[in-house]
């Protein structure tokens, strides 16, 4: 039986606190299987100013000898988790969110491999939540949501980067990612040479090239 277990608040890293948070669009970041919320906030002092960042610790204790970290849900066979996990995992980031003291004009989402394909169930479970999501070195789940006929009528904007020497993530997940992502996003696909399981500095460009895009595309435009 799948526990959910909750986002611990206390571990979540902020960008920006307090009035600082008000009226700014939200970046939520999620890291891969046994790490830990410092990881991806270390990207933070690169990414555009426009959002408030939140880096968000896995509820899941990940068993070592992967890591001394954390899991967003097992791993039971790489690129294929159990759905009920995955589903597990996605509740309680949708339940973070609606706790929040304030909720913010719109949410982005960025993660990386587990993070990453967090970041696109995310998006599967509430499409009309999220204004759009980067995965990177992440897949798509096994097995069709409710709300995918929902993301094939109106496709959000995805960011999916991977390296073509990532000996982590599965074929047969690239495979899956490949023929559900164009059919239900605005992809920017990037593939990079040599890359292996991590994130390089042409990827973190292109990402940031990604997002002024979008909070670009999202800002308020003055009345007339």
């Amino acid at each position: 039986m799948t526990v959910n277990t909750p986002i611990d608040n206390a571990a979540v890293l902020w960008s920006a606190t307090g009035a600082d948070q008000a009226d700014r669009p939200l970046l939520v970041i999620m890291h891969g299987y046994g790490s830990h919320e410092d990881d991806l906030f270390s990207l933070a002092p690169h990414l555009p100013l426009e959002p408030v960042i939140a880096a968000l610790r896995a509820p899941l204790r990940a068993p070592l000898p992967i890591g001394d970290g954390w899991a967003w849900f097992p791993i039971s066979e790489p690129g294929s988790p159990d759905p009920a996990a995955v589903t597990a995992a996605v509740s309680a980031v949708l339940a973070w969110l609606d706790a929040l003291p304030q909720q913010p004009p719109s949410v982005g989402l960025l993660g990386f491999s587990q993070g990453g394909a967090m970041a696109l169930e995310l998006l599967r479970a509430s499409p009309n939540r999220f204004s759009f999501a980067v995965s990177l070195s992440g897949f798509v789940a096994t097995g069709p949501q409710a709300s995918d006929a929902a993301l094939a009528e109106q496709p959000a904007p995805v960011f999916w980067g991977r390296g073509t020497a990532d000996g982590v993530i599965p074929v047969s997940a690239v495979e899956r990612t490949q023929a559900w992502l164009p059919g239900h996003s605005t992809l920017t696909e990037r593939i990079y040479e040599g890359l292996a399981h991590s994130i390089s500095q042409t990827e973190l460009g292109d990402v940031v090239n990604f997002l002024n895009v979008q909070y670009a595309a999202s800002a308020v435009k003055p009345s007339a």
